[in-house]
């Protein structure tokens, strides 16, 4: 279920990215395609012990491919995907031609939205350590509960600079 969700979230990446320039048909041959092939390709490549693991029997270099709760796999595999399927079908026509598109529709729901989002943060980044019941699982979990505190208040100072 674990991979099967990660493999979701890659495909609908894709969906963001090529939104209201694909019909549906088409999408679903993507997402067909991303999931039963690309996904699990790039997938063995790195977690399944493939030639961009790294270590003692791999070639590519010692330290191998380091990924933390799949978020290089997922946001690499799905942007890469969205990159070639926007670059593919082209540019939004006239969908950016008025100034009344760019308005926004709730900023308290745009907040609540964000902070909804950053609190599954915390359950997903810390969760992904599998468990807490070790001293060395717990510090783990405190650094990434750390490390995504610092990543979401740094770039919400960046956008309010």
């Amino acid at each position: 279920f674990f991979q099967w969700a990660f493999c979701s979230a890659a495909a609908t990446i894709v969906s963001g990215g090529v939104a209201e320039r694909v019909q549906f048909p088409g999408y679903v041959i993507f997402t067909f395609v991303m999931t039963s092939w690309i996904y699990p390709v790039v997938v063995h490549w790195t977690w399944g012990y493939g030639w961009l693991a790294g270590g003692e029997d791999y070639s590519i270099n010692d330290t191998g491919f380091m990924d933390f709760a799949g978020s290089g796999i997922v946001h690499m595999c799905g942007g890469v995907g969205a990159l070639v399927g926007a670059a593919v079908v082209g540019p939004r026509s006239g969908r950016f031609d008025g100034e009344e598109s760019f308005d926004p529709h709730s900023l308290p729901l745009i907040v609540l939205g964000t902070f909804i989002l950053w609190f599954g943060w915390y359950g997903f980044n810390c969760g992904s350590t599998l468990g807490m019941t070790t001293t060395s699982q717990g510090t783990m979990a405190a650094q990434v509960a750390m490390n995504t505190t610092l990543s979401a208040a740094a770039c919400g100072l960046v956008v309010l600079a």
